[in-house]
């Protein structure tokens, strides 16, 4: 079977281990992108926040940017390569609900990216990702990486709780997984149409980044009974949430009761303030009770040919 073959789809009801993603040629050229807006109307046929639910449009709008990458970023340090195929990837984790639902085009001709493999993987509500409990969550007793470059500075305030963090401190190098937990992370496919949706809650946040979801997508691969396997990843990056919406957020439990200092979109070191072409969702909520829910959708821009680490 081959990436142009049509697979049978995976079940939703099994947690299946996902595959190795083969990386051709590890001196490849990364994609920096610098693009992949939001088409007004490229989700006309989504509801409002009220359940979170989304129905994927039957056509591409004529608005749509085509031309240009969504903006590449830092894979950071948790990603891992063992994920569960699911489209619902919250467990047991409390949080505002959150419907993502993606659209992945081909930057150069518009045309919907279909059957490739989406990750997406993020913290929750006090900050901790799954795997990582130790390492994660600045209010819990460590201090975090922050996903940026080696090198960059960190600002990190005085007076921030001193466990030991990762080996490779700050950097945006891989680190190993300390537990087996993997919630608030999973692979789905696109359909033919290039849409892919999950749910999830809405993330919290940690000591020196915004809130913020990661992602790769990864192409020519095979669906099997073991996962998807094989392939390149095409894009990794990073979705962000306005200030609105996490300052509205920080009222509902349990985010509210996290003692750990936010950094806001603005002063972020890893989101590039382009708006949409850098990754910041459109979202969709009940104004004054986001608690019930909030939609958030982005169309993402991808150069299929390409392979981008995340390094």
């Amino acid at each position: 079977m081959t990436g142009n073959h049509t697979a049978q789809e995976p079940k939703h009801k099994r947690d299946l281990t996902r595959r190795k993603v083969v990386v051709a040629g590890a001196g490849a050229a990364a994609a920096v992108g610098v693009g992949g807006t939001l088409a007004a109307g490229a989700f006309a046929g989504e509801s409002g926040a009220k359940g979170a639910q989304a129905s994927a449009s039957s056509t591409s709008t004529a608005g749509e940017t085509c031309y240009k990458l969504t903006s590449e970023t830092t894979e950071g340090p948790y990603y891992i390569d063992a994920d569960k195929l699911r489209q619902d990837i919250t467990e047991d984790k409390e949080g505002i609900p959150l419907t993502l639902r993606l659209k992945v085009i081909d930057a150069d001709t518009c045309k919907p990216v279909g059957n490739a493999a989406v990750d997406i993987w993020h913290c929750d509500a006090l900050g901790l990702y799954s795997g990582y409990e130790s390492f994660s969550g600045g209010g819990s007793g460590g201090t975090p990486p922050t996903d940026a470059p080696s090198g960059t500075p960190t600002d990190v305030p005085s007076g921030t709780p001193t466990g030991e963090p990762p080996s490779g401190g700050g950097g945006g190098g891989h680190e190993e997984p300390t537990s087996d937990t993997r919630y608030l992370r999973g692979t789905w496919r696109t359909d033919r149409k290039g849409f892919v949706t999950f749910k999830t809650v809405f993330p919290g946040w940690y000591q020196g980044r915004c809130v913020h979801i990661h992602t790769k997508v990864h192409v020519s691969g095979e669906w099997t009974d073991a996962g998807y396997e094989g392939g390149t990843t095409c894009h990794t990056g990073q979705f962000f949430f306005d200030e609105e919406s996490v300052l509205a957020s920080a009222e509902v439990e349990p985010y509210s009761t996290s003692t750990t200092e936010r950094t806001t979109l603005d002063e972020d070191t890893i989101y590039d303030q382009s708006g949409t072409t850098g990754g910041l969702l459109k979202l969709k909520y009940k104004k004054n009770d986001i608690a019930k829910g909030v939609l958030a959708t982005l169309t993402v821009g991808v150069d299929p040919e390409a392979t981008h680490t995340g390094t």
